[in-house]
């Protein structure tokens, strides 16, 4: 993944800036006495409105549409930043890592590191090979894979008690529901993706978002980049999926819904192999009213378009 190191300058400057302006901010009904939870993007702020429900006011800092490998936080991030009671990151890596644009923020804010949670602490890493073969840099998609996002809810969950015990139990009882239907969810993935052919077990995306998902379930993976960098579908990337492909019965192509498809036309092209029609989900959920707009329709959706695409 791309690494972002955001300037202390540019959050000192932004600091300022929300000091001269009084640091003002509207607020409604009673959400002063609500906690304030910053999440860092789109899938952890869908699992605190969940987890948390009317206990809970948050801030997300990633929104749809922006890479969370690579993001600036703006002044009304850190003021949320610096105000918050507790904080939710991914980890491994998807926010730069301890040297990322998430910890210099925090570190500029002088928040507390018991405020602050990754959810993926439970989660065993897997490595994406740089350009000599060997493992270089952690994936940090593994939310893709459902039984990840249970422990990312439970982890959570059990945080949030810890943070305000004084709404424990609407915690436990949110939580509890929302890692039930996690688990449905998951039991609906084995199943359906345990139930194909071996031949058809092939997912073939543009980047290899999907490699937790894939060791999970038992599916073979193929891609044109491995690591993002700045030369995403180069010639000897498609060249040498378009090989891969040549050799294996490969039903369908998938795209993300945050790449650009034109690489995977070219494959697509190349090989004859049709990409399927809908793309797939994998660094974020859609905005508000969209047809993926949280956690367990995301995981619902991408269930539906992987078992329709592997049986054709």
């Amino acid at each position: 993944m791309k690494k972002f190191f955001l300037g202390t300058t540019l959050l000192s400057m932004a600091i300022f800036l929300l000091s001269a302006c009084g640091g003002q901010e509207e607020t409604s009904g009673n959400s002063e006495d609500k906690l304030q939870v910053v999440t860092s993007f789109t899938i952890i702020a869908d699992m605190a409105k969940e987890i948390g429900g009317d206990d809970v006011e948050i801030h997300n800092l990633v929104p749809t549409g922006t890479d969370p490998h690579e993001y600036e936080p703006l002044p009304e991030d850190i003021k949320k930043a610096t105000d918050a009671d507790v904080l939710f990151y991914n980890g491994l890596n998807l926010e730069g890592g301890k040297a990322g644009w998430f910890f210099k923020m925090i570190d500029s804010v002088g928040q507390k590191k018991e405020n602050i949670y990754s959810l993926t602490e439970r989660v065993k890493p897997m490595y994406l090979a740089g350009k000599d073969g060997k493992d270089e840099e952690i994936n940090p998609h593994a939310f893709i894979d459902p039984a990840v996002g249970i422990v990312m809810a439970e982890d959570m969950r059990d945080a949030l008690m810890e943070v305000d015990p004084d709404h424990k139990e609407g915690y436990k009882e949110r939580g509890d529901e929302y890692v039930e239907r996690l688990k449905e969810i998951n039991q609906e993935y084995e199943e359906k993706l345990g139930a194909l052919p071996e031949k058809d077990k092939i997912l073939v995306t543009s980047e290899r978002a999907f490699q937790y998902l894939a060791d999970h379930f038992g599916l073979k993976e193929a891609f044109i980049w491995e690591i993002d960098t700045e030369e995403n579908g180069s010639p000897e990337q498609i060249k040498n999926l378009v090989s891969y492909i040549k050799d294996h019965n490969v039903p369908t192509l998938f795209v993300e819904s945050n790449v650009d498809t034109r690489p995977m036309e070219t494959v697509s092209s190349e090989t004859g192999v049709e990409i399927y029609e809908k793309p797939i989900y994998s660094d974020e959920i859609g905005k508000p009213g969209e047809e993926v707009d949280t956690y367990v329709k995301y995981l619902n959706y991408n269930i539906q378009i992987l078992t329709d695409g592997l049986t054709r």
